[in-house]
């Protein structure tokens, strides 16, 4: 079986968090202040208390089926979500741009 590296690009370090950690963290912070238990909010977003709970930690990548029940459910939207995510990870590193590398998308011949 083959061991999974993590991706490394050239502006990434090892303490970079990944996208399904700063989603999980926000998730939990909206039901925490909206006084939800994290069985209310799986209820109302029709998924198990358990997968929610990994959601939460980090631990699953939830498809965007999963991510706008729990949305939805909150009073969001996904773009409300990714939002959030994105000024996370902003404030989280530098703020500096994000720019793509030269020629990083052109197509095979």
């Amino acid at each position: 079986m083959s061991e999974i590296l993590p991706f490394n690009g050239p502006s990434e370090t090892a303490s970079d968090p990944l996208w399904r950690q700063v989603l999980g963290e926000l998730l939990r912070r909206l039901r925490h202040e909206r006084g939800w238990t994290l069985g209310g909010l799986a209820a109302r977003s029709g998924i198990s208390p358990q997968y929610l709970s990994e959601i939460e930690r980090g631990l699953k990548e939830p498809s965007s089926e999963m991510v706008a029940a729990v949305a939805g459910a909150l009073g969001l939207t996904l773009l409300d979500l990714t939002l959030g995510v994105a000024e996370s990870l902003i404030t989280a590193g530098d703020a500096a741009p994000v720019t793509a590398p030269q020629n990083a998308f052109r197509l095979a011949a």
